[in-house]
């Protein structure tokens, strides 16, 4: 018991040190730049409070269930040597947690209503969950056809570098041809895959699969499929702006 408490205090100071950085930020800009004091800083340091335990306790569920899961499973399959199930389970992994992604969530509802008021969609509020809807599912699409690629590159041994390099180069010639109010909402999109749930997965997948196959670095091929799996969504939003 003593223990664990121990590793949850390691943990809150820990999510502290994070935070740190942006709360000296925003304090500064408050008071010395604005020159105004905090609004209601009782219920912000409640938040704040709510903020760190928040981290805390998704960071000890990372390390005692998503990681050793994702790891575990990747090594089943490795051992398994079936490379169709693989690939499925891969991109299953990939569209099911970017699809439950509540990043996404949010930033498909704001891109809706952004894309209404440019008046590329009706704004009635059917309109608007429906176009939400086909881009949440559309980059849930890529991530998973992403993470699928990643894992058949680290069978095959393929440099990272080429694809990454060649996804950009993908990316750089779509801005020019897509909508130019779909082509923030893509970058962002890009971004949004790497968050709470996504990631863990993902990575934990990668690293249990390098660490399986010989000749594979679990540093550069496990977190390779993170900058891929944020790659191929600024591709599909692009291109589904260029289709809707």
């Amino acid at each position: 018991m003593r223990h664990a408490l121990r590793s949850f205090l390691m943990l809150l100071l820990g999510a502290l040190r994070d935070l740190a950085p942006i709360i000296l930020v925003i304090g500064f800009f408050q008071v010395v730049v604005l020159q105004q004091p905090l609004p209601d800083p009782v219920p912000i340091g409640v938040g704040l409070v709510l903020v760190l335990l928040g981290m805390a306790l998704f960071v000890q569920g990372l390390e005692m269930g998503l990681f050793p899961l994702g790891e575990s499973m990747a090594h089943a399959f490795a051992r398994k040597g079936s490379l169709a199930w693989l690939l499925a389970f891969a991109f299953a992994l990939g569209f099911g947690t970017t699809v439950a992604e509540p990043a996404l969530i949010a930033v498909a509802a704001e891109a809706a209503e952004a894309v209404a008021a440019a008046g590329l969609i009706a704004s009635d509020a059917d309109s608007r969950a429906t176009y939400a809807l086909g881009l949440r599912y559309t980059v849930a699409l890529a991530v998973g056809i992403a993470i699928l690629v990643g894992v058949f590159r680290i069978i095959k041994g393929w440099p990272v570098q080429i694809l990454i390099i060649g996804g950009y180069l993908v990316v750089v010639l779509l801005t020019f041809v897509a909508p130019p109010e779909i082509v923030g909402v893509a970058y962002d999109s890009g971004g949004v895959t790497t968050s709470t749930i996504t990631v863990p997965l993902v990575t934990a997948l990668g690293v249990g699969l390098a660490t399986m196959l010989k000749g594979r670095n679990p540093l550069i091929d496990g977190f390779g499929l993170i900058a891929f799996a944020s790659l191929t969504p600024m591709m599909f939003v692009m291109l589904y702006g260029l289709v809707y």
